[in-house]
Parts: structure tokens; sequence; C-alpha cells
């Protein structure tokens, strides 16, 4: 099967703008650089076509969060709610999202490249050619996602749930995990290695003699 990875950001020629988080605020174009929007909230918050790097976001909540052709990068989103917000064409690189909240957004056209996302959920999610490449997602969620061309590649998986999602054709034989939760009924297509095969044996109560 033919791999189809993410389409990159496309950005405009940026400029220097007043960020701040305000209800229906509406960014494009933004050039924003070491920054810090912890603790804080609004709705239907609109960025395009934007670079932010060095952005702090701890434990912030942003509802219906719209964002396309924006570069995330060492930005720290730790413990962010993203409540059905929606992504396209979006990069986030080297970022730390431990504990972020994703539930019940769109993605489409992401990259999560070299990101800290322990913890992180992906619940419910509706994900289109979205890639994960040398990510920590170590205890993360993927519950009820419904996808199309995921890639995840030399990642760590240990503790990640994948029940209820559909896992025909996933193909999960570069990435590492030692526990994974997956639902039985669901398995079916799922392309692992010889030594995840064991594992996830294993941890279905199988009994593997040498």
């Amino acid at each position: 099967m033919k791999k189809v990875l993410p389409i990159a950001p496309i950005l405009p020629e940026l400029t220097e703008q007043d960020f701040y988080l305000e209800d229906e605020a509406f960014f494009q174009g933004l050039k924003l650089d070491d920054a810090d929007y912890s603790y804080d909230s609004c709705n239907n918050l609109v960025i395009r076509e934007s670079h932010l790097k060095r952005l702090t976001m701890q434990r912030t909540k942003l509802e219906r969060f719209e964002c396309s052709n924006v570069i995330f990068e060492k930005c720290d989103l730790s413990n962010l709610e993203w409540l059905a917000a929606s992504f396209q064409q979006c990069l986030f690189k080297q970022c730390k999202l431990i504990g972020t909240n994703f539930a019940d957004s769109y993605l489409r056209d992401c990259q999560f490249d070299d990101c800290l996302g322990t913890l992180s959920s992906f619940s419910n999610t509706n994900l289109k050619a979205v890639s994960f490449t040398n990510c920590n997602l170590t205890d993360t969620e993927f519950v009820e996602v419904t996808w199309r061309n995921l890639t995840l590649e030399k990642s760590q998986l240990t503790g990640s749930s994948w029940f209820h999602t559909k896992l025909n054709k996933l193909n999960l034989s570069s990435n590492y995990f030692e526990k994974i939760a997956l639902s039985q009924d669901l398995m079916r297509g799922l392309v692992v290695n010889q030594e995840q095969a064991i594992i996830i044996a294993m941890g279905m109560g199988l009994v593997i003699e040498d």
C-alpha cells in the first residue's frame, strides 16, 4: 500500500504581530517567538499561515480552535485543552505535548516530529494523513479514533491505548513498546514485527514456550 504523507504547511511572508487569547480572535501571517499564554482560555480562536516558536501555553483551554498552515516549533503545550479543534497542514516540531488533550478534534495533513507527547490524548479524533516520527507517545490515548493514512515511525508507544480503534493496515513495526492496549476484535490487519507480536500475544494472556 502506497504511503500517503502529510502536506507540509505553506507560509507567506510573516510579520511580528500582537498576539492575544480572546474569543473570536483571528490571526494570519503571524511570526511569534518566545511568548507565554499559560492558564488562559478562549473560544473560536483562528490562526492561519503562521510560525509559532517557543510558545508556552500550559494548562490553557482553547475550545473550537481552528488552525491551518501553522508551524509549532519548540513550543510547550503541556496540559493544553484543545477540545473539538481543527488542524490542517500543521507541523509540530520538537514540541512538548505532555498531557495535551486533542479529544474530539479533526487533524488533516499534520506532522508531529521529535515531540514529547507522554500522557496526551487523541481520543475520538478524526485523523487524515497524520504522521508521528521520533515521538515519545508513552501512555497516550488513541481510543475510538477514526483514521486514514496514519503513519507512526520510530516512536515510543509503551502504555498507549488503542481501544475501539480499527487497526487494519496500521504499521507499528518500526516503533517500540513494552506493553500496549488493543481491542482484540479490531486487530485484524495490524502490521507488527516478531518481537511486538510476542508482546501483544502475552498481553492477551497467551503462554509462549521456547
